[in-house]
């Protein structure tokens, strides 16, 4: 069957691309591909109960399915050309906000019209940062919330689903570059498309840089954060959170003046796992309904690394790091700070005396036989400069979960259109290197379909 628009990938990028091809043209014959289920069947077994830690599913239900990794995260959208990919330097930076406005607007009209947008603009905050050798980044945060995210999914769901044809449970295997088509392989099957978008996320950073390999598309080196999950009492940040709920901190080690950055904060929030290529990590999750508040507060501390040459398998090297967590734990590891100071690995006894109440099911351990010292010695630095802005963060309590690891695809080579060197072959997202986060990859799915529909 011959498709006018293939999709591969039903996350963020691959449902704004296809919203914006229907809500402008209800003729085109639609095929979105995703190698996990549909919104509602999209369950990991983990109940806390019978099953208390990662299973290691074949297709995980957190990163796979209809939403993507976002579905299941707080649901923060962050409109800044700041941080979160460098979609701007292909689009230019009025149009990357205003399609990141945009895509807002569409998360208001299907079902988050009572969250808070929050901004760093003239916070006093910033001035406190400064004083104290720390840099806040500027943005305005649109938070769902992951219950009031899931509802909005659900509904933009619920619009597509009888426009466009969903294959769920279908993982792709190949594409080819046909005369005037893509021909796309599946299940020992396959359909041809006029245009095919290509949204797989970082859970597909392994295939997309066999794709690109197979077509001859260049793509270049990235980088991979590798860091912890840190766990406190929500009251040590509640002047922070109360006021900008998302704080990006950025702040350069005297050490090795390497850069260390808070990532994903999440208020009241609890630490989940996360499963990617099978491989264990951590990350956090938050909601705006009361009754799911937690009294914790978690947010990341990551450190960035670049290889140059000859070494260019970032991700290969973070997943080594990941791997060596999950062989020492059997997953995540989870760690008192006064213990990590102290040279002393962490005990359930330990644990379970601290005044933090971890929120995640981790292996007691010891994170500094799994984290490079230059990596854990940044973490360790950006902790005490934290200190100095949230009185309470080096507390001995303050829990440390690892490892957590940002993978980020290497960068597809495209052009302004987002187009590679094969017309009509889109790639956009997480998975193509160019976005990290929700509201860009979302914008860059509205911006592809807009130039399919010669809107731009």
């Amino acid at each position: 069957m011959n498709y006018d628009v293939a999709i591969i990938g039903a996350g963020p990028g691959g449902i704004y691309a296809a919203y914006e091809l229907v809500k402008n043209n209800a003729g085109l014959n639609i095929v979105i591909f995703d190698s996990g289920h549909e919104l509602s069947k999209r369950k990991c077994p983990i109940d806390g109960e019978k099953v208390k830690s990662c299973i290691k599913c074949k297709v995980c239900s957190i990163m796979n399915g209809f939403g993507g990794a976002g579905a299941f995260s707080d649901g923060k959208y962050n409109i800044t050309n700041d941080f979160g990919g460098s979609l701007y330097e292909y689009i230019g930076k009025k149009t990357a906000l205003d399609l990141m406005h945009y895509v807002d607007d569409i998360n208001m009209e299907y079902g988050g019209a009572n969250t808070k947008m929050y901004s760093t603009a003239d916070s006093t905050f910033k001035k406190i940062c400064m004083q104290n050798d720390l840099q806040l980044l500027d943005a305005s945060v649109r938070h769902l919330g992951t219950d009031i995210n899931y509802v909005v999914l659900t509904n933009l769901y619920n619009f597509l689903k009888d426009k466009v044809t969903f294959l769920f449970d279908t993982a792709v295997t190949n594409i080819e570059v046909k005369d005037s088509h893509y021909q796309i392989d599946y299940k020992d099957t396959s359909i041809t498309a006029d245009k095919c978008i290509v949204s797989v996320g970082r859970s597909g950073s392994k295939w997309i840089e066999k794709v690109c390999e197979d077509l001859g598309i260049t793509t270049h080196s990235n980088r991979v954060d590798i860091g912890v999950r840190v766990e406190i009492p929500a009251a040590i940040f509640s002047h922070i959170t109360d006021q900008l709920y998302e704080s990006k901190i950025v702040y350069r080690t005297h050490k090795f003046e390497d850069n260390v950055r808070t990532f994903c904060m999440n208020p009241n929030g609890l630490v989940v796992n996360e499963n990617t290529n099978g491989i264990v990590t951590v990350n956090g999750h938050s909601f705006e309904d009361p009754a799911k508040k937690t009294d914790n507060t978690n947010f990341a501390l990551l450190v960035s690394k670049r290889f140059s040459v000859p070494f260019k398998d970032s991700n290969g090297y973070g997943e080594s790091i990941a791997r060596l967590s999950n062989m020492l734990g059997g997953g995540v590891i989870v760690q008192r700070f006064g213990d990590l100071e102290r040279g002393r690995r962490s005990t359930e006894e330990r644990i379970a005396q601290s005044r933090v109440k971890p929120t995640l099911n981790a292996t007691p351990g010891d994170l500094s036989l799994v984290l490079p010292k230059r990596i854990l010695d940044g973490i360790i630095e950006m902790i005490y400069a934290l200190d100095k802005i949230a009185p309470g963060t080096a507390n001995d309590d303050t829990l440390l979960y690892g490892v957590e690891v940002k993978f980020y695809n290497m960068e597809v080579e495209v052009d302004n259109h987002l187009e590679t060197k094969y017309k009509g072959l889109y790639m956009i997202g997480d998975g193509s290197g160019v976005t990290h986060s929700l509201s860009h990859a979302s914008a860059s799915g509205v911006y592809v379909a807009r130039d399919i529909l010669n809107l731009n």
